[in-house]
């Protein structure tokens, strides 16, 4: 069966519904104590690339067994009274993923323009993914 509907469809689809914040507004909340960074890249990105200081990682594939209290896998992190601003490495999976995490009732969740890739373009502060 032919796709109907392509993935820049969807993702145009959930940036007309969610919060972007320009990479300004996403640095000036680096240090504000309510917002939590989540980096949904896969693990080997952040190992290459790094990530945003204090970032947490949420793979993509986890997302939303992480933020769901009745799944196994529920993340306190994610009931916190927090803003969560989400990104990838070119924000396209965080286009979806923020759209997801409306469709599932959160209202504190975000992403920011040009993903990782802008972030570490302009200058802006990374670190290097702590090993556990």
């Amino acid at each position: 069966m032919p796709v109907t509907k392509g993935c820049q469809q969807l993702i145009a689809e959930a940036r007309a519904r969610i919060t972007t914040l320009t990479l300004e507004q996403a640095a000036a909340r680096l240090q504000d104590p309510e917002t939590v960074f989540v980096d949904i890249r896969d693990v080997r990105e952040l190992e290459r690339e790094g990530l945003i200081p204090s970032a947490l990682h949420a793979p993509r594939g986890m997302l939303e067994f992480w933020v769901d209290p009745d799944s196994p896998y529920f993340k306190p992190v994610f009931a916190e009274p927090k803003t969560f601003v989400l990104y990838c490495q070119s924000a396209w999976r965080s286009s979806l993923a923020t759209a997801t995490l409306l469709d599932m009732g959160m209202t504190n969740v975000c992403h920011f323009d040009g993903g990782f890739k802008a972030w570490k373009a302009a200058g802006l502060p990374t670190e290097e993914r702590q090993r556990n």
